[in-house]
């Protein structure tokens, strides 16, 4: 092919044919959810809104065949901050099917190489996210484990460029203190859902608002509010 015949290299692994019709196909599944979620509702509102003690292996039977992912805004802004910090290494707490990882994979590939170390505790869930990583041809920058987030995740390397945090709101505050000696200075760490679980949460945000704990912090008005925090080391 002539040099002026070439084609330019994409910007964006987003815009790569097989990671849209993925993600387009996920989340069209997800704005089903709804029905789905109602079924399950009056078994898991008190969970959710600490009425009782978390069980998360009860909860995540009870959701497997949820989505609760990221909504498209939620995942370009995570596909963007890991764009702008480079991000090599990226910790994900709360895999489910697998969405979030894709804008997180995308950005770790375009970045030049490095790996989304994923948890998910739900099996079917597990080997879901993996099925549509590979769809996407993502699968080589990610590792999505199996089990309980705070065994999974702590062999994990340093140092972390990025944590996002959308498992079971109680496991917040626990997986960040397992990750936070292994966050490079100025790591991302993002939190969701803490509109719609302000009272489970509010001990996080406080955790990382407070100017305490070694982060700067604040609620981002986007979806169900998504918790944007700086480790300042």
């Amino acid at each position: 092919m002539p040099p002026s015949e070439k084609t330019a290299p994409s910007p964006s692994s987003l815009l790569d044919p097989k990671v849209v019709r993925t993600l387009d196909r996920l989340h069209k599944s997800a704005r089903t959810d709804m029905l789905r979620i109602a079924l399950v509702a009056p078994f898991v509102v008190p969970d959710f809104f600490g009425l009782r003690k978390v069980d998360d292996d009860r909860l995540s039977r009870r959701m497997r065949d949820t989505y609760l992912p990221v909504s498209r805004s939620q995942g370009q802004l995570l596909y963007l901050i890991s764009r702008s910090i480079d991000a090599r290494r990226i910790v994900e707490f709360g895999t489910s099917f697998g969405v979030s990882t894709l804008y997180l994979a995308a950005a770790v590939k375009d970045n030049g190489g490095g790996l989304v170390i994923g948890s998910e505790l739900e099996p079917s869930k597990h080997a879901k996210a993996n099925e549509h990583l590979a769809e996407a041809g993502l699968d080589k920058f990610a590792d999505v484990r199996l089990g309980d987030a705070l065994k999974t995740l702590a062999d994990v390397e340093a140092p972390i460029d990025l944590v996002l945090l959308d498992g079971w709101k109680d496991g917040y505050v626990p997986v960040l203190n397992l990750l936070k000696p292994k966050l490079r200075p100025r790591a991302v760490v993002l939190a969701d859902n803490i509109y719609t679980f302000k009272k489970t949460l509010r001990a996080y945000v406080e955790y990382v608002q407070s100017g305490d704990n070694g982060f700067v912090s604040s609620t981002l008005d986007i979806a169900d509010g998504f918790e944007l925090s700086v480790f300042t080391g």
